[in-house]
């Protein structure tokens, strides 16, 4: 879908989903899901790291999470963030500000047995955001958590682990635009419709 910043369509959210499907469909790029999460700590300090979008609609982007780690405890501070989604070899960059919330345990279930029993052992072995003596402690985490689980080919989630929903409260589209001429559209969700407005790049 191309997106008219002359002539914006009223909803922004199926043109991100197809700017989204474009990003996992036209290309060969890994992690073309791949979003940077903003977050601030209990003393307004910024953080920032790479999450991965593991689903989207109407109502928010979602990813996955030790909620105990650093992330866990600055989203129950304030959950207020911010995602950037770029892709560079699309010349396209979305970014999105929202509410984060707990998905239901029964969609963190069904997202967590999707992944490699390893990768599920992992999330048990992992003190996620805590200090590490070596990687050799790290090893043993996850072999005393195989050795703890009844079932280590198929583990359950840990209760610590799950994902979030960030809510759609503001979309901004960007296209590359030659000679740095670029394109911007600002969404700003205004009950059951939007605002737009046409950014200087």
């Amino acid at each position: 879908m191309t997106l008219q910043f002359d002539n914006p369509p009223a909803d922004p959210v199926p043109a991100l989903e197809a700017w989204v499907q474009a990003a996992w469909t036209e290309s060969n790029v890994p992690n073309p899901n791949a979003m940077t999460l903003c977050t601030v700590d209990a003393h307004g300090a910024p953080h920032a790291r790479i999450v991965l979008l593991k689903h989207f609609d109407d109502e928010g982007a979602v990813f996955f999470t030790n909620r105990q780690s650093a992330k866990g405890e600055q989203l129950s501070a304030d959950a207020r963030v911010a995602l950037v989604l770029h892709w560079d070899h699309m010349g396209r960059q979305v970014r999105i500000e929202g509410t984060a919330s707990a998905v239901s345990d029964e969609q963190s279930d069904a997202y967590f047995a999707s992944r490699h029993p390893e990768s599920r052992l992992g999330a048990w072995a992992s003190q996620q955001s805590q200090p590490c003596a070596s990687r050799d402690v790290l090893l043993q985490q996850l072999e005393a958590a195989r050795a703890a689980c009844d079932t280590p080919d198929n583990p359950a989630r840990p209760p610590h682990w799950g994902g979030y929903r960030v809510s759609l409260d503001v979309i901004e589209f960007w296209q590359d635009g030659e000679h740095r001429l670029h394109d911007r559209m600002r969404y700003v969700r205004d009950g059951d419709t939007w605002q737009s407005t046409r950014l200087q790049p």
